[in-house]
């Protein structure tokens, strides 16, 4: 079987053990990067496809001899499933291989946010500690955690875990029902909207989750609240978002993605100057040890494919 990986360099593979994905009998291709000008033409002779956000639709695929689609990632948005299905192509994403370097990523940008530390470390770095009258800074409030209420959306194993961080630094923690599923029967975000101190989105992009935190729900929360989101960008409203930043209606914002990825320098939230406004470039998932069960799960799910074929 011809076998073509469209975007390895995502997975910085210098770093990783791939001797079990080459020990596979596939005959491999291997692409950096691959454009949609390109992947036509790189998938028409490929039974097996490996990718991780190269988008694969109908018209490509169907100039296509696919059989089998590994998605080195979680979320399938960028794959015409609905194709897939019924043309009898198996797809294979992997889950839970993230959940706790994302995790740390999460808590991360809430420290960052609570303790404002980018701008406390921005000016010790810049002298302006070393020229102070007193032992220290305090130009910038900081949120003792202990005691506030985080509202978190999407509790599978990320969210359980990210719950569980919540937790152990004395937070309240409630979740939201499932957007879209009805038989929820949860709070809904709406209804905690107004005693969140932290809204924390740990769910899939769907066409239920869409610009979930849009106009009304921003209206709902809190002016001090913080939004953290290291899920899909497009959960959120971001043209919403920086105007309710530019009018101090929200606390702050953590993100690790945006709708477009890498987003264009005229990005609505790329127009922000916040100090409260923290944006990390979807590194979240990046720790080594991620990236190798992220592998070893996608050649595991191979296999036994390419077993069940022979």
């Amino acid at each position: 079987m011809k076998g073509v990986v469209l975007d390895w360099a995502t997975m910085s593979p210098a770093s990783l053990q791939t001797d079990a994905l080459s020990g596979l009998p596939v005959e491999w291709t291997f692409y950096d990067e691959t454009s949609a000008e390109n992947t036509d033409e790189r998938i028409a002779d490929a039974d097996i496809i490996l990718t991780n956000k190269v988008v694969l639709n109908e018209t490509s695929l169907r100039a296509s001899q696919c059989r089998y689609i590994g998605v080195l990632a979680t979320g399938t948005n960028n794959i015409d499933l609905a194709y897939c299905h019924d043309n009898g192509i198996v797809v294979n994403n992997v889950a839970g291989y993230g959940t706790e370097t994302v995790a740390q990523h999460t808590l991360m940008l809430l420290l960052n946010l609570a303790t404002r530390f980018a701008d406390y470390h921005r000016d010790v770095q810049n002298g302006k500690w070393a020229e102070a009258s007193q032992f220290c800074l305090s130009s910038y409030p900081v949120v003792e955690l202990a005691g506030k209420h985080a509202v978190i959306v999407g509790h599978g194993d990320l969210g359980q875990r990210v719950e569980s961080l919540y937790r152990a630094l004395g937070m309240r923690v409630s979740v939201a029902a499932r957007p879209g599923k009805p038989n929820d029967n949860r709070t809904s975000l709406a209804s905690l909207a107004p005693t969140a101190d932290v809204v924390s989105l740990h769910c899939q992009l769907s066409e239920q989750t869409n610009k979930l935190v849009d106009e009304t729900l921003l209206g709902l929360l809190p002016d001090h609240a913080f939004i953290i989101n290291t899920a899909r960008g497009g959960l959120i409203d971001e043209e919403a978002l920086a105007d309710a930043l530019h009018h101090h209606r929200i606390g702050g914002a953590g993100l690790d993605v945006l709708s477009e990825e890498p987003p264009p320098s005229s990005h609505p939230l790329l127009q922000v100057s916040h100090p409260t406004l923290l944006i990390t470039p979807h590194s979240a998932w990046l720790a080594r040890e991620a990236r190798q069960r992220l592998l070893d799960d996608a050649v595991n799910q191979l296999a036994q494919f390419l077993r069940q074929a022979e």
